[in-house]
Order: structure tokens, then C-alpha cells, then sequence
């Protein structure tokens, strides 16, 4: 499903965005004037985006960016957060004014996640299409996944993350089995009917 503004004033109550496959800041471009429009946004699988360019080159980049600290006092600040979900946070933070009281209001719309977890597993998903790699990247260009970027910088989680995802998928085969034959029933009583 896309991301379209619906009758209610151009709102949804949340929307539930599946990160995999998109370019982290064609995403966080849209998730921005969203959340500064006031609509609530919760981003999962965080760890399945995208980052135009070679892995090796945006590893590089991470690194130059571990590198800018506080000389004194590193534990100072700028943090850098090795989470995929943090990663994609801190670059909305880049896009929202946030040290004004409407920009940390927007901030506060905003949830990122690892993986889907409960209730997220139960809603529906959209994708932003102007964001999605398969659309806005020429084939044969190459890309990163911030997960495995994450991975090598110090993230610890990520094996978890999997582990938590395999059975999350099983879990909704299982019911999406379940449900197909329901559906099957359903019809064939109709057409009894």
C-alpha cells in the first residue's frame, strides 16, 4: 500500500512504514514534513534500508563520522548511534528544526524500530514510492544496507533482530495459510448459497 492522505483532513491516525528497500534520506525527507505536517509515523525494518553507494565507501563515510568528537570530553557529544533505527532517527533529527518547541514535538510523532515488533506485526504496512531503491536507483548502481553498515560499526543486535524476524515470518505464514482457507470456505458457501 502507499502512503496516501486519506479523506480525514489529509490524516491517519499512524502510519506504519516498512523500511525495507528504501533510500534512508529520500525516506526521511517524506517522514519529515509528515511528522512536521503533525501526523504520527512508525518506521520498522529499520535495519533492511538502503544507502546509495558501495558498501565499502559508506563504511568509510561512518567512519569519518565516528571520528568528528568532542576533543575534551568526548562523552560530550556528537553521539554516534550505531542502531539502524538511530541511524534513520538521527537523520529526520537532520531535517526538523529541532530545538524549537514545534520541532521536538515532531521528533515525539516518531518511533523507529529493528524488525516489526507486536502490535506493528498485526497493522498494515505502506511503502513510500518516491523513497523505494527498485524505483529512484538506475540498475547496476550500487547500494549499501544499513543493517550490515550497522553490523561493523558495533552494533550488537542484529543476530537477535534475525532471530526475531524468522519467527515473526513463520508465525504470519501460519496465518496467512489459516486464513486462505477460511477465505475458501467462505466462497464456497457462498456459491452454495
Amino acid at each position: 500500500a502507499m502512503v496516501s492522505t486519506q479523506s480525514t483532513g489529509g490524516f491517519e491516525k499512524v502510519i506504519v512504514v516498512d523500511g525495507r528497500g528504501h533510500l534512508i534520506g529520500r525516506l526521511a525527507s517524506v517522514i519529515a514534513k509528515q511528522l512536521l505536517n503533525g501526523q504520527r509515523v512508525v518506521v520498522v525494518r529499520c535495519e533492511l534500508l538502503n544507502v546509495s553507494g558501495s558498501f565499502y565507501r559508506n563504511k568509510l563515510k561512518y567512519f569519518a563520522f565516528l571520528r568528528k568528537r568532542m576533543n575534551s570530553n568526548p562523552s560530550h557529544g556528537p553521539f554516534h548511534f550505531r542502531a539502524p533505527s538511530k541511524i534513520l532517527w538521527r537523520t529526520i533529527r537532520g531535517m526538523i528544526p529541532h530545538k524549537t518547541q514545534r520541532g521536538m514535538e515532531a521528533l515525539n510523532r516518531l518511533k523507529v524500530f529493528e524488525g516489526i515488533p507486536a502490535p506493528y506485526d498485526k497493522t498494515k504496512r505502506m511503502v513510500i514510492p518516491s523513497a523505494l531503491r527498485v524505483l529512484r536507483l538506475k540498475p547496476g548502481r550500487r547500494y549499501a544496507s544499513v543493517g550490515r553498515i550497522s553490523r561493523e560499526v558495533g552494533w550488537k543486535y542484529g543476530d537477535i533482530v534475525d532471530k526475531l524476524e524468522t519467527k515473526r515470518k513463520e508465525k504470519s505464514a501460519a496465518y496467512f495459510e489459516a486464513k486462505k482457507k477460511l477465505n475458501a470456505l467462505k466462497a464456497k458457501a457462498e456459491a452454495g448459497a
